[in-house]
């Protein structure tokens, strides 16, 4: 089916979203076992790592752990929100800063100043949202960017989020003392599809969505490693403890351009593959075989492919073997098995 399709249902009996543009699986959200990205603690500070630059935190949930600890003494209460996912036997990282995070609306305790995206072009649409900034928080006493979907949103609803956000931050930030506590869960599948897939789409929500609009097929095929790459080879996506391994074939072409072109399909399509599977760490790609004056525009690809995404990474380089090396945010937990 043609246009943005978004889908609400459950995998797994667990809560779920997907993402479809054109019939082609864009982005999915599936509820993982541990605590949600963005859930926020009161927290009870445990031990330092000194060797490590951190510390490990006590929550009701078990120890998280806190980068960049200074003047923080064992026994303290603070508060800290969940940054990202955490691999087997590994603490849940954390941050001391917090983000209150709805579709229109980013509250920023601690960095105050009224900001709008960069993405909002228009200045008389940026003077105008400014405008709604400053009627609904007057006080100006926490932080506030206004997200790239507030430029088709209607004032009202841009000024109710702004509200909701400001009322549940000043709520958390009162409750700061105490024994550990979780304050928030966290956004489920659900509410983020609403929050973050923002542009126009046919929602569906009736419960067995996934099997009717194909979205179970397109699962299953992410449960194997090797993706095809249309009429340029195939790649191997295998995640060991260490790090993602990705290898990149040219399959039965053994034309000069065989390598160049199996090798930009690949970079093309890898941060998708990633986000679906819910991969991150470090990643490591074996390209299939090219000149070295091909690495040029294959970075740029990747770099191009890499902006459409909203998981931060970061290239790192090439490896004196050939490689190219990705370092990806853990944001989100590694696909399920199947059911």
């Amino acid at each position: 089916m043609k246009g943005r399709q978004i889908i609400l249902d459950e995998y797994a009996g667990r809560e779920a979203a997907a993402l479809l543009v054109d019939g082609r699986l864009e982005d999915l959200l599936i509820d993982g076992d541990g605590v949600r990205h963005g859930a926020i603690y009161r927290a009870r500070a445990d031990r330092p790592m000194k060797g490590q630059g951190g510390m490990f935190l006590s929550t009701p949930d078990g120890p998280v752990f806190l980068r960049q600890v200074k003047g923080l003494k064992p026994g303290e209460p603070l508060l800290v929100q969940v940054t990202g996912s955490a691999e087997p036997g590994k603490a849940v990282p954390v941050t001391q800063k917090l983000l209150f995070k709805s579709r229109y609306a980013i509250v920023t305790p601690g960095a105050p100043g009224l900001n709008v995206s960069r993405q909002i072009r228009d200045e008389a649409v940026r003077d105008a949202l400014l405008e709604i900034a400053h009627e609904a928080m007057p006080e100006r006493d926490m932080g506030l960017i206004l997200r790239s979907s507030c430029a088709e949103a209607d004032a009202e609803e841009i000024a109710e989020d702004i509200l909701s956000m400001l009322s549940l931050a000043r709520q958390v930030l009162a409750d700061a003392t105490g024994e550990p506590e979780k304050l928030t869960e966290g956004d489920g599948p659900h509410v983020l599809a609403w929050r973050d897939w923002v542009e126009p789409a046919e929602v569906e929500t009736a419960p067995g969505s996934f099997e009717t609009h194909g979205v179970l097929d397109l699962i299953e095929d992410l449960q194997s490693p090797r993706v095809t790459l249309k009429g340029a080879g195939h790649m191997y996506i295998e995640p060991t403890r260490a790090l993602v391994a990705v290898d990149v074939n040219t399959g039965g072409d053994t034309s000069p351009a065989a390598g160049l072109k199996a090798n930009m399909a690949a970079l093309r399509d890898l941060p998708r593959q990633l986000r679906l599977r819910g991969l991150g760490g470090q990643v490591v790609v074996d390209l299939a075989p090219m000149a070295k004056k091909d690495r040029r525009p294959a970075e740029t690809e990747l770099r191009r492919a890499l902006k459409a995404c909203q998981v931060e990474t970061t290239m790192v380089g090439w490896t004196n073997l050939g490689h190219y090396e990705l370092n990806r945010a853990r944001v989100r937990t590694p696909l399920p098995e199947a059911p």
